[in-house]
């Protein structure tokens, strides 16, 4: 069955794809827009976001102070250890001091960050009800413009002849479609819900791994276009997993499941035994190295250890803690071998300051470190001395993989013989070009908002 020509189709329907449409549809383009899951689970992993960091050069909105594109730059360094293409970061950093006051016009509304480890009221804009708010008002506004919009529409093929899409197969339930269109957006997101796929990049132990995003997000697409030549970037084995609570669903258990209480914790593997710095930077920085820490321990799982002291200086699980009133019960609940996770945090307490009384900040480095302790924690130090104690497993929680479709400055997807006429990508599916390993704290947001936003109106351009 094949249908009438559209000018953009986009694929996917998180908030990259929705940004396509959003600018392509504004600019007078007859868009479709293809969403795989069921309506109510709508919107990728954007569901689960909270926030989108934006560069400032002075106070706009819900943001303080400033936060220049240098700063910006440095702390994406810091993470991605230099694996990334600095023209397109810097590109990207650039644009999103625009972005703010787009999304406000089109429905987003904004809050004060929120307080405890990701103090981030100077860099990061949080989402007035999340996530989830944001893809619904964005939903809201493409359908007030004429955005076609079919749920339960896997994409399984597109047709290309040279350097253009000719079309594109979407499945809804046993009936397959062609669609034709002048251009097309791919916004449909990694392959981290492929765990066969996963497991075949980091080998068996990716089955133990919880999927913290959408399950929609296969990978059907981007194995689609690598297979017919596209030109790929990103590591199959690198991706933004961060370590969430060990009783957290297979898929889709979102944000919170996160867990922040690492730099105020021991963490230890299932032997007992510390394994990393747990203090190394402040956790907006360095929450998104866990998931792989943990997932190179046995079993890849990990415990996070604290005492009463340390309970409400994070924001907290769905789940609550394993509590005990000595450590030898925690271990026992937890079910740690007891001599060994004893030994640890004796060792740990004993290398830790004699006295921090009023040198922890609990939200900036202190400096406060162990004394001959390997590995060492060097910010956030204190005694575990304080009962009870609490412990909460850890695994590794994927949200998206960073291996993805080459793109440029304008969005354009990149095949065997050079850019593609018609076709361009946002989001996930691309970020591999800007985040060649680590993450920093909504981050995600913004290079799914800037590319998705320069693939509508580069689309747009082409397709009118």
């Amino acid at each position: 069955m094949n249908s009438d020509p559209y000018d953009l189709i986009v694929v996917g329907g998180g908030n990259a794809a929705l940004c396509a449409a959003i600018e392509a549809a504004e600019k007078g383009c007859r868009v479709i827009l293809l969403e795989s899951a069921p309506k109510v689970y709508r919107g990728g992993n954007s569901r689960h976001t909270r926030n989108f960091r934006c560069m400032h050069e002075g106070p706009l909105s819900v943001l303080t102070d400033r936060y220049g594109e240098d700063e910006y730059f440095d702390d994406l360094m810091r993470v991605v250890k230099g694996k990334t293409d600095e023209h397109l970061a810097r590109m990207c950093i650039r644009n999103s001091e625009e972005c703010l006051p787009w999304m406000e016009a089109h429905g987003v509304r904004f809050q004060p960050s929120l307080s405890g480890t990701l103090s981030l009221s100077r860099t990061n804009a949080f989402f007035l009800g999340g996530g989830k708010a944001l893809v619904n008002a964005y939903y809201r506004t493409a359908e007030a413009l004429g955005v076609t919009i079919l749920y339960d529409a896997e994409v399984t093929h597109l047709h290309i002849d040279g350097a253009n899409v000719t079309g594109v197969d979407m499945r809804q339930g046993d009936q397959t479609t062609t669609l034709q269109g002048r251009a097309v957006v791919l916004a449909s997101g990694g392959f981290q819900g492929d765990i066969d796929w996963l497991a075949r990049a980091w080998g068996p132990s990716a089955r133990n791994f919880l999927i913290r995003g959408t399950p929609y997000n296969r990978g059907v697409v981007l194995k689609d276009m690598l297979d017919q030549g596209a030109e790929s970037v990103g590591d199959p084995t690198q991706c933004h997993a961060v370590a969430i609570d060990g009783r957290a669903p297979k898929f889709d258990g979102g944000i919170v499941t996160r867990l922040d209480c690492v730099p105020f914790s021991v963490v230890v593997n299932k032997n007992g035994e510390r394994f990393y710095d747990e203090g190394e930077d402040v956790w907006p920085k360095r929450y998104a190295i866990w998931g792989r820490l943990v997932a190179a321990q046995p079993d890849q799982v990990g415990y996070s250890i604290i005492d009463s002291k340390s309970l409400n200086l994070f924001m907290p699980s769905v789940f609550p803690p394993i509590k005990a009133d000595t450590i030898e019960e925690l271990a026992e609940r937890l079910g740690l071998p007891a001599d060994n996770l004893t030994g640890t945090i004796n060792a740990f307490n004993a290398a830790c300051p004699a006295d921090s009384s009023g040198a922890f900040h609990p939200t900036e480095l202190d400096g406060l470190a162990t004394d001959g302790l390997s590995p060492a924690k060097t910010n956030w130090a204190r005694p575990i001395t304080e009962p009870p104690f609490y412990g909460y497993s850890l695994r590794p929680g994927v949200t998206f993989t960073y291996l993805g479709l080459k793109v440029d400055e304008t969005a354009r997807v990149h095949g065997p013989d050079g850019p593609y006429a018609n076709l361009w990508a946002a989001g996930e599916i691309m970020a591999g070009s800007i985040l060649g390993q680590g993450y920093l704290a909504g981050f995600g947001m913004t290079i799914g908002t800037v590319f998705g936003r320069i693939a509508g109106q580069e689309a747009a351009s082409h397709a009118l």
